[in-house]
This record gives structure tokens, C-alpha cells and sequence, in this order.
């Protein structure tokens, strides 16, 4: 799939494209982390959103925009790369905070 870009993606429904940040290196002290003792951060920017989700007979609504900021499950999504860089896929429920 080396054809595929990110732009060119769309999300089937109940489903986001989550771009994670940048897993920090050094602590705020500036004490360097090894890189086998990061943790992957659980937030990320919206890339793209895909349609509303009938479950249950009761629509779901995208709960957020493309560009927000959100916080998601630990274990929830689903990754995905794109030349070298990793992006999410996430379903609506494993979404858990918008940050502003």
C-alpha cells in the first residue's frame, strides 16, 4: 500500500482517523527516557471523521470534528502507517475527551 495517502482515506462509519503526538523524549526536567520505557500518548489530532452509525436502530452522531484535539482508550483503535508515520483508527466509543 505504499500508494496510499492519508488525504485519500475515509473512515467508514462510526469510525475516526486519529494522528497520536509525537511520543516525548526527554521529561520536562530534561532527563532523557529510554525508548523502550515511553508509553505511546493517548491523544491525537482528527484527521478524518466518517458518517454517522445506526446501532440499534438509534443513530450516533460523530461526536467530534476533523483538527480536534481528543484524548482515547489506552487499548482502543486500531494502528495503521503511512510511509512512516502511525495513525489510529478509532471507533466513536473509544473516544474519551475533546481538548480545547
Amino acid at each position: 500500500m505504499s500508494s496510499v495517502s492519508v488525504s485519500s482515506i475515509s473512515p467508514l462509519s462510526g469510525y475516526v482517523l486519529v494522528e497520536p503526538a509525537e511520543v516525548q523524549s526527554q521529561t520536562a526536567s530534561g532527563i532523557y527516557i529510554a525508548s523502550d520505557n515511553q508509553e505511546k500518548p493517548q491523544y491525537g489530532t482528527v484527521i478524518a471523521v466518517g458518517d454517522d452509525v445506526v446501532i440499534d436502530g438509534a443513530t450516533v452522531k460523530a461526536p467530534v470534528k476533523k483538527g480536534q484535539t481528543v484524548v482515547f482508550k489506552k487499548w482502543g483503535g486500531t494502528e495503521f502507517k503511512v510511509a512512516d508515520t502511525e495513525y489510529q483508527f478509532l471507533k466513536f466509543e473509544d473516544l474519551l475527551a475533546i481538548v480545547k
